[in-house]
């Protein structure tokens, strides 16, 4: 069963995943879809300089990609998808 929810509640399932994996389907910056199980608060390659820019000026969420194995963004604005301790989520 596909909950619909908006951009902001799914903003909020996100951020209160405290660092469970979850799935997350958008587009990128280039017009491809992106599907990529993730999760938030790694440490793992931080260098401690941090982002020249605050991600949330421009509607994205950093992220630890877990296939990649390093950081990536998800773009609120292109979120289609995300499927959280196996519940299943269409972004309206």
């Amino acid at each position: 069963m596909t909950i619909t929810i908006t951009k902001e509640q799914a903003k909020k399932l996100i951020h209160d995943t405290n660092g469970q994996i979850f799935r997350a389907k958008f587009t990128k910056k280039d017009g491809s879809l992106r599907e990529m199980v993730c999760r938030l608060g790694v440490r793992k390659y931080v260098t401690g300089v941090g982002r020249s820019f605050n991600p949330s000026d421009y509607e994205l969420i950093g992220v630890f990609d877990m296939q990649k194995d390093g950081h990536r963004m998800i773009n609120v604005k292109t979120l289609e998808a995300l499927t959280i301790q196996g519940k299943e989520y269409k972004i309206a």
